[in-house]
Parts: C-alpha cells; sequence; structure tokens
C-alpha cells in the first residue's frame, strides 16, 4: 500500500531496521502457544523461565500472567526487565530460557544457550521459519537438533519497536524453536 510504512520483520528489505533488531511478539503468539508450552513442559514444575531478550515485556508479561516465574533482562533498558547481555552470561542456568531474540544473533543466542543450560533444560526461541534454512544453520541443527518445532499456522506480528498499532498484516510464518539439552534425536513438528 502506498504511504504505508513497513514494521514487520522482512517485510521489505529497503525499511531501516531497527538498530538492535528490536522486532517485539505480540502477546497473542504467546497466549495461543501456552496450552502445547503446557504439553512440552515448559518451566518444569515450578514454571520458572528466563526471557533473556525481553524488550518491553511482551512475553514475559504474557507468561506472568498465566503462573510463570520469568526472570527477564535484555541488553538495552527498554523499560521492563534487568540490563543484561546475555551473549555474555557465562553461568550455568538451571531454567528453561525462552524469547524471540535478535534475529541477527539467532544463531549466536542458540550457541550461547546451549553452552550454558543443563541437561534437560529447554531453550524456546520464535524464530521465523526460514530459520530452518541454510548451511550454516545445518550444522547448528546437527549439533543441537530441536526437539520441537511449533509451527504457528496462523500468522502472527513481531513487529519493529512494538507499534502493533501500525501494523495490519504479516507475511511472516513463525515457529517457536524447542532445544533441549542433551536431546539428540528427531525433531517433532508440531502446530498451534
Amino acid at each position: 500500500m502506498k504511504g504505508t510504512v513497513n514494521l514487520m520483520l522482512g517485510s521489505n528489505p529497503k525499511d531501516k531496521r531497527e538498530e538492535n533488531d528490536f522486532y517485539a511478539t505480540h502477546p497473542h503468539a504467546v497466549e495461543i502457544a501456552l496450552p502445547t508450552f503446557e504439553k512440552i513442559g515448559l518451566g518444569g514444575k515450578k514454571k520458572e523461565v528466563w526471557e533473556c531478550a525481553c524488550g518491553q515485556g511482551h512475553i514475559s508479561k504474557t507468561l506472568e500472567k498465566n503462573g510463570y516465574k520469568v526472570f527477564s533482562t535484555d541488553l538495552i533498558d527498554r523499560g521492563y526487565g534487568q540490563v543484561q547481555d546475555f551473549l555474555k552470561f557465562e553461568s550455568f542456568v538451571d531454567c528453561d530460557i525462552i524469547s524471540n531474540p535478535p534475529f541477527a544473533l539467532a544463531e549466536d543466542f542458540v550457541e550461547h544457550a546451549m553452552r550454558i543450560v543443563r541437561d534437560g533444560i529447554k531453550v524456546v526461541f520464535l524464530l521465523k521459519i526460514q530459520f530452518l534454512e541454510g548451511k550454516r544453520r545445518k550444522k547448528l541443527f546437527e549439533k543441537y537438533p530441536p526437539k520441537y518445532v511449533i509451527v504457528n499456522s496462523e500468522r502472527q506480528h513481531c513487529c519493529k519497536n512494538a507499534e502493533f498499532n501500525k501494523l495490519t498484516a504479516t507475511t511472516q510464518c513463525y515457529a517457536w524453536y524447542v532445544w533441549e539439552q542433551g536431546f539428540n534425536g528427531r525433531p517433532e513438528i508440531m502446530w498451534i
């Protein structure tokens, strides 16, 4: 449409990208995934998770409203959570990690998360379905096969600077990729 601003991730390569790749997850994407998160045991019995790229808290707040205990951090202070560079965090993590990481750093986030989580801990990232393709990512998936790929059958909104009111449509397909430390089988594909 003439005169409209494309704010969704990947919609127009000529649009200026947000400097730190902040494309917020619409809360609806989390809400519709909650039954599946329960099924896969996100957060364990205590329902504790770390949202490591929390932005303005869209994922965190939705999880908290649904009984999860969420530790929220982000590289940039956006008025929610603590300031923490996830890629520089070096201690072992005993709770599941969930996030919509900056897409430009998604592979780094997967690698780092899998280095710091203990056996049985899940890493759940919302990423474009195209994350499945690419020679370099093939090596990543061979090293760390996801346990589940949870595909959204309904298009979800990830919006530049959380300006959801300016976005009316999306062409992107997103999936929740679930890794579990110690898993070395074939991924199960699920749909929501």
